[in-house]
């Protein structure tokens, strides 16, 4: 049999940061978690974790066992940094067990430290992350010539591609989903060593089968069901008669094995029935190298420009795919309004209607924010070093994921000393340029997509997120103060007050002037029922929580003493709401997502 088949999981989580602790500069962060535990079935055994981060790491122990059970290659597993660099510090257990497993048993995925959606962040902060991606996984495929990449939701854009694809010199191949394609309309060439140009480089693209990937993720097939539907319903006749290997590619989140009890065994017993039935398993990395050594038999064309695909700018894996107009994806439930036709959509929560223009208020002041804190890092670099470029700092910058991930590249006896982090501007005092390089990751480890994923804003992520950009402003605003620049300082309070006032943002953004989906959407009372806090200790909505949480520990007094005129700290409470895709945990409170922690 002709057909292969090829699974990939993607492993990542944003953490559980409740505030982050002082720091020089020169060591890894230091942060306080939330105190929310809940646990997780897997076959019989409840696994517990003080909160869903701990949880959900402590799972992976039993990922590990089982994908290590598998043949080599069998499948692909990408980690996103940050998430691997958690399990490091809780687990290092299973840390070393996952680096064997990357090393030696699955094909190893670079992906985008901190999960953005790289099209919606600016083009220096592309460059940056995408070379880190490359520097954090060099172990991993230091000696391979095609490599997958992974990008966040698979959001992907034409520029963000060619950004990605311009940082290593490796040959990439892109994974993301069948529905980011435009007029793949040829039944085999799914199944084919596509191509895609990211404005005018050539990379290889495999979509994966959304309807497949959903089935095994959310358990609407069994397992005799899964494997007709690969070895029987996923045939090309054509390549079969003329004995061209194809590949079916299939992908979910590493999550997805440990969403019941079962979910492990299911899918070990699906992979062994596809080989019995024939089915080779294969990565997909592999396949492209098999077909591009002649390992594999091509089609005339297969994998060059004449089997170019048409990807969708700014499509995703898992957008709202009930709201296409075109029968593709986009980026839509991370905006709140469809940018086809740019109107406000609605989604439910809890079987109530909530307004999504939240996420655009979310992006807009977050985009501004994130300038800002690269202007004020840049800036202070320039007031210490005249002759320091955007280019010496874009190669500090990546460097200095050496010091952010310390442990993971000593693990591998990496440099990660000080004279190389800072030697593309090494005539900048390193307590300074440290400090400059520490608020920056703290402004990137703000930027996880994951509080735009779900419906309703108030969650531990946006939480999470609001606390890492407010950190890194407050450290600006200490840093302008200190040098005795109060006019940079004052426009960085400024800044910090749209965290605090967010429900203003209505007005400043003039959204008022949008229109909804059923006309409702864009209204003042939909923005505000949509900002409404889910917790019953606090009225203020979660990013004005988050803010003021911050604020009053990082804040200088008298600041703190004129924003108690305007605001209750007592209500600046670290609780928040539940996420949906976590409903199926034993919460030990299963209302909110409290913190029981005493601070």
């Amino acid at each position: 049999m002709m057909q292969k088949f090829a699974y990939h999981f993607h492993g990542y989580q944003p953490g559980d940061i409740i505030y982050i602790h002082d720091g020089t500069g020169w060591d890894p962060i230091k942060y306080s978690e939330r105190l929310s535990p809940v646990s997780l079935k897997i076959r019989d055994v409840d696994v517990e974790g003080r909160n869903w981060t701990r949880a959900v790491i402590k799972a992976y122990d039993y990922v590990d066992d089982t994908l290590g059970a598998l043949k080599k290659g069998a499948v692909s597993v990408d980690i996103e940094p940050f998430t691997l660099y958690m399990v490091l510090r809780y687990k290092p257990r299973i840390y070393g067990e996952i680096i064997e497993l990357l090393e030696n048993h699955v094909e190893a995925v670079p992906t985008t430290p901190f999960h953005p959606i790289m099209p919606h962040i600016s083009k220096f902060a592309q460059e940056v992350l995408a070379r880190v991606s490359f520097d954090f996984y060099k172990p991993f495929i230091k000696d391979k010539e095609v490599v997958g990449y992974w990008l966040p939701e698979n959001v992907i854009a034409r520029d963000s591609a060619k950004i990605i694809s311009d940082s290593t010199d490796k040959k990439l191949l892109f994974l993301v989903d069948e529905r980011q394609f435009r007029e793949l309309h040829l039944f085999q060439a799914k199944f084919s060593c596509n191509t895609f140009k990211a404005n005018g480089k050539l990379c290889y693209i495999f979509g994966r089968d959304h309807q497949l990937s959903d089935a095994f993720a959310f358990n609407t097939l069994d397992v005799e069901g899964l494997i007709r539907a690969v070895a029987e319903g996923r045939i090309d006749v054509f390549k079969e008669s003329q004995n061209i290997p194809y590949l079916v590619y299939l992908a979910s989140d590493l999550e997805a094995l440990v969403s019941n009890p079962q979910q492990l065994d299911r899918f070990m017993t699906w992979l062994k029935g596809l080989e019995d039935k024939g089915v080779e398993l294969i990565n997909a990395a592999e396949f492209v190298r098999k077909k591009l050594s002649g390992g594999f038999k091509c089609l005339e064309g297969e994998c060059t420009e004449k089997f170019e695909l048409h990807v969708k700018d700014y499509s995703s894996w898992s957008d709202y795919f009930d709201l296409s107009l075109d029968g593709t994806t986009s980026d839509t439930r991370w905006l709140g309004v469809r940018r086809e036709d740019n109107k406000v959509i609605h989604r439910f929560y809890r079987g109530k209607k909530y307004s999504q223009l939240w996420k655009l208020a979310f992006t807009k002041v977050f985009k501004e924010l994130n300038r800002s804190i690269r202007y004020a890092v840049f800036d202070l670099i320039k007031r210490n070093d005249s002759s320091a470029t955007l280019d010496s700092l874009k190669e500090f910058l990546v460097r200095y994921a050496r010091i952010f991930f310390r442990e993971h590249y000593e693990y591998f006896e990496i440099d990660t000393s000080v004279e190389y982090v800072t030697e593309p501007i090494k005539d900048v005092d390193p307590a300074i340029s440290l400090k400059l390089g520490r608020i920056y990751y703290l402004a990137l480890l703000g930027n996880h997509s994951c509080p735009r994923f779900w419906e309703h804003i108030d969650t531990r992520v946006t939480f999470g997120n609001v606390v890492a950009i407010s950190k890194a402003l407050a450290e600006l605003i200490d840093l302008y103060l200190e040098e005795g620049i109060e006019e940079r300082a004052h426009y960085l309070f400024l800044e910090y007050m749209k965290l605090l006032a967010f429900p203003q943002l209505y007005y400043d953004y003039e959204f008022f002037r949008l229109e909804g989906l059923e006309g409702w959407e864009s209204t003042e009372e939909a923005w505000f029922a949509s900002l409404k806090s889910l917790v019953p200790n606090s009225r203020y909505n979660v990013v004005t929580r988050a803010a003021l949480y911050v604020a009053q520990k990082d804040f200088p007094r008298d600041i703190v003493s004129a924003l108690e005129a305007l605001y209750d700290f007592s209500q600046a409470v670290p609780d928040t709401g539940h996420i949906p895709g976590e409903f199926h945990g034993d919460w030990a409170n299963k209302e909110w997502c409290e913190h029981k922690g005493k601070e």
